[in-house]
């Protein structure tokens, strides 16, 4: 375990033998002895080599590091899972009320234009000569015309919007 230790992390700092074997006052050769498991540094050289990796002993002389490095990559694809599941579930969501939202829109305009049908603008047969059937008159007439122009446009785009987030089956 020492030597793929050493060997895996001096290749994680990005030192190669020769500048590991320099900073430790060595030479190459031992580094290479070392990590091929031909000798082993003693408890003063390990501590040199772990203020140089800047790891703790523990880590030099515990698990190999690549086993560790796999299941921390492990650990970090499942959490990304989760997270994209998560981010998948917000977006459907998201996009269901907009859908139902845009349906209910739509419901509305059509409920509006069938009132409006049915009233057939009743407001013109009305005496302008009272001041508050004038006011009235005037601001349901208002409506009236700007709705007709503005709704069907408001129609067209939820209609849309509702084909674009319909479920994909």
């Amino acid at each position: 375990m020492l030597k793929e230790n050493i060997k895996s992390i001096r290749k994680s700092r990005g030192f190669s033998q020769e500048e590991l074997a320099i900073k430790l006052n060595v030479v190459r050769q031992t580094i290479s002895k070392w990590e091929q498991g031909l000798s082993v540094p003693d408890s003063e050289m390990l501590i040199s080599i772990s203020k140089v990796l800047e790891i703790p002993v523990s880590t030099l002389l515990g698990e190999n590091i690549s086993e560790s490095k796999v299941d921390d990559l492990k650990a970090i694809s499942e959490k990304l899972e989760i997270i994209n599941l998560q981010l998948s579930q917000r977006k459907n969501a998201k996009r269901k009320m907009i859908h139902w939202i845009l349906i209910l829109l739509c419901t509305i305009i059509m409920i509006i234009f069938i009132f409006l049908i049915l009233l057939n603008s009743p407001y013109l047969n009305w005496d302008y000569n009272n001041i508050e059937n004038a006011i009235l008159g005037v601001n349901f007439h208002g409506f009236e015309w700007l709705f007709i122009r503005i709704a069907p446009i408001i129609l067209i785009v939820s209609i849309i919007g509702i084909v674009l987030t319909r479920k994909k089956v």
